[in-house]
């Protein structure tokens, strides 16, 4: 029974010191954690106060001012204005320039279908001059020597040497005999006169 009771005072002994060492170590974290809060308290607080007593030199300037942004939107809203007037002047001016295109395209093909009309006349007119000039070259070839000697006198000379050149020679030479000299003379000057401006070579 002695030695038990040395014992436990001894056992009692220590957990009263581990209990004190206990609330030691716990008061310490609770000190430490409250400075530390008090510290990041004390910086939150002073970097607030410098912020706020910045300078406005050094303070950012991310944002236009109402004054500037109404400003730069009416330039934006005269330039619009501007681009939609001349939109709208180019699309005028694109618009009388197709108009003026299909019109003219319209003329040249009129005038291309009036020349196309006009060659056709010409050619039925040549034609039709051509066969008379056949037609009246062979009349005075069938009339008699002597009566056709007669209405060439009358003639001009080159439209009467056109028609001996259109006859055939003995009808021409029968013709000629019958004219007098001087209109003889006249119509071969005439005839030969024709070709005299004709190339050799």
């Amino acid at each position: 029974m002695r030695r038990a009771r040395p014992r436990q005072t001894r056992l009692r002994a220590r957990g009263a010191l581990g209990l004190i060492a206990a609330l030691l170590v716990t008061s310490a974290f609770v000190r430490l954690g409250g400075g530390v809060g008090q510290a990041v308290a004390r910086v939150s607080v002073g970097a607030v106060d410098a912020v706020a007593t910045m300078p406005e030199t050094h303070a950012p300037e991310t944002c236009e001012r109402p004054q500037d942004l109404q400003a730069m939107l009416s330039a934006l809203q005269a330039r619009e204005v501007r681009l939609d007037e001349r939109e709208a002047s180019l699309a005028d001016r694109m618009q009388a320039l197709r108009i003026a295109d299909g019109e003219i395209a319209r003329r040249l093909a009129a005038l291309q279908e009036a020349e196309v009309s006009l060659r056709a006349t010409l050619e039925i007119a040549e034609t039709a001059a051509e066969d008379d000039l056949v037609r009246l070259t062979k009349v005075y070839e069938t009339m008699k020597p002597k009566q056709a000697a007669a209405l060439f006198e009358q003639m001009d000379p080159r439209f009467a040497a056109g028609f001996l050149a259109r006859m055939r020679p003995e009808a021409a030479a029968e013709i000629m005999a019958g004219l007098t000299p001087g209109a003889a003379h006249m119509f071969s000057v005439v005839l030969a006169g024709r070709n005299a401006d004709v190339p050799s070579e």
